[in-house]
């Protein structure tokens, strides 16, 4: 099979690292360890203001809507946009919807990027 394609019918939902939100791992790179994966974050759910201080975040919203609350702002986002959060950066996301928010998320670190979370 082609190495750079990923079936999903062939990988498994984790769940984490929040209370309603599922991880589904698309791609990890044996070269640079980066990370492609999908995530879900169920109805009604927000996770906790975070931060990565070594790596970018990519997103892109596949179908939901929500907020992304970064340092002092909050953006509103839907299925069809593409987010980008700077290193360093505080930030968390809520699904403000009904229905489930999915989003692809890619990491160029290895593994899933050095995180600090700040206490609720």
């Amino acid at each position: 099979m082609f190495q750079y394609t990923s079936l999903t019918r062939e990988k498994k939902w984790q769940s984490g690292p929040y209370p309603g939100v599922e991880l589904l791992v698309l791609h990890k790179s044996e070269e640079t360890g980066g990370l492609t994966m999908l995530r879900k974050f169920h109805a009604g759910t927000t996770i906790p203001a975070h931060i990565h201080p070594q790596a970018n975040e990519s997103a892109y919203v596949l179908s939901g809507e929500g907020e992304l609350r970064l340092e002092g702002e909050t953006v509103a986002f839907a299925g069809g946009q593409g987010l980008h959060i700077p290193a360093g950066i505080w930030h968390a996301v809520a699904n403000t919807g009904s229905e489930d928010v999915a989003m692809v998320f890619g990491f160029p670190h290895p593994d899933y990027p050095p995180t600090q979370r700040r206490e609720t």
